[in-house]
């Protein structure tokens, strides 16, 4: 059988639920796809409810499915012969299939009803088959090593594999609005990301610097993280602001034990300006209850006071770090996260930071600064980076 055409089948789950707006998610999905896959020579096509990649080089088979290993939305894949629903070209194809494990069972699907035999029997018949061609293999319907999978589909073709690879799942990015990020060069930060583009959310980031406190290297790092998480998020514009003189403003005039606290506070209400000019519709954090002095109930609860009209989410709020790290291992973010160059909110740290701040002193001691004036120029320079 030489002239064998193979086929990558795409199959998608949650969308299923969306009802009367099915057809906007499914949409969008095809279209990530198919931009994943343009620097390939393919096509992808919508067949009931499923997609097909075809037409493609055998050369490039592997990174086509390493591509789509990366667009969230899809359920699994797998790599299939496609046959004309035939008795006999079925039954030739079946017949010079070579099971590699000690046993084996076949599934059928008839999602053809006109196919003339049941999935049962038409099961029991290739099994049949299968185990002519095959010495010293057995069937185990319950906990098969290897499972022949035979799609009758209603198109007038059959779709024949025996892997079927587990992939990212949640909703096509672009289908649940827009936010803004706020990426440190941790670990937590660029997981946030991605868990919120696991859910639809299309991702923009924003990193604070403070150069010269801060080296270059640190900046660089975070660039890099934001290219690392693109493969999955799309593209990304990484916004990078000076924090240098806001910070030498708080060590100046302010308690020093509440400079995170007041760093923090005055990190959203740029990132809330920031969002709100280019409609990001919330703010994204890494943060963990209870990590660090900054993420305790109370420290939360000051910092959003001054966002007042977008949402805060926080992904990994209930996260143990473990699972955080792993994360980011299969993500590919981990290696660059842990590179030795310190950010931000690294510089100036008290002794003994606030870890249960009231919101009445925190306002006491930003009475001490000119916090629209520090805001506008740090605004003012914005660097934007297109990821």
């Amino acid at each position: 059988m030489e002239d064998l055409k193979k086929v990558i089948v795409i199959r998608y789950s949650e969308i299923f639920l969306k009802g009367k707006n099915f057809g906007f998610f499914e949409k969008k999905l095809l279209n990530n796809i198919k931009e994943k896959l343009s620097q390939f020579d393919c096509d992808v096509l919508r067949t009931n409810k499923r997609f097909l990649v075809e037409n493609f080089d055998a050369k490039q088979e592997k990174k086509i499915v390493n591509a789509l290993l990366t667009v969230f939305g899809i359920c699994s894949i797998s790599v299939a012969v496609k046959l004309d629903t035939d008795l006999k070209i079925i039954n030739d194809y079946v017949s010079s299939i070579k099971i590699k494990t000690q046993n084996f069972r076949v599934t059928v699907n008839r999602a053809d009803k006109r196919f003339p035999i049941t999935s049962i029997d038409y099961s029991k018949s290739l099994g049949g088959i299968i185990l002519k061609n095959n010495s010293d293999v057995s069937v185990d319907l319950h906990n098969p090593q290897t499972t022949v999978f035979v799609d009758i589909r209603e198109n007038g073709y059959t779709l024949v594999y025996t892997d079927v690879i587990d992939c990212l799942g949640g909703m096509p990015v672009g289908t649940s609005g827009s936010g803004l990020l706020l990426l440190s060069g941790g670990i937590d930060s660029p997981v946030a990301g991605y868990m919120m583009a696991r859910r639809g959310m299309a991702i923009n980031a924003l990193h604070f610097h403070s150069y010269p406190y801060t080296s270059e290297n640190a900046k660089n790092k975070v660039i890099e993280l934001a290219g690392i998480i693109k493969k999955y998020t799309g593209s990304i514009k990484l916004h990078i602001v000076s924090f240098t003189h806001i910070q030498e403003a708080i060590h100046k005039h302010c308690d020093g034990d509440f400079m995170i606290t007041l760093m923090r506070r005055i990190m959203y209400r740029i990132a809330e300006r920031l969002a709100l000019q280019k409609g990001y519709q919330c703010i994204i954090t890494g943060e963990n209850l209870g990590q660090v002095a900054s993420q305790t109930v109370e420290s939360m609860t000051v910092t959003n006071a001054v966002v007042e009209k977008l949402p805060i989410f926080r992904p990994l709020i209930s996260f143990d770090k473990e699972d955080i790290s792993n994360i980011a291992v299969k993500i590919g973010t981990f290696d660059t996260s842990i590179l030795p160059y310190e950010d931000c909110c690294t510089v100036f740290l008290p002794k003994h930071p606030v870890i249960k701040p009231k919101l009445e002193k925190c306002l006491k001691e930003e009475s001490k600064l000119d916090i629209d004036a520090l805001i506008d120029e740090a605004m003012s320079n914005i660097e934007v980076v297109e990821i």
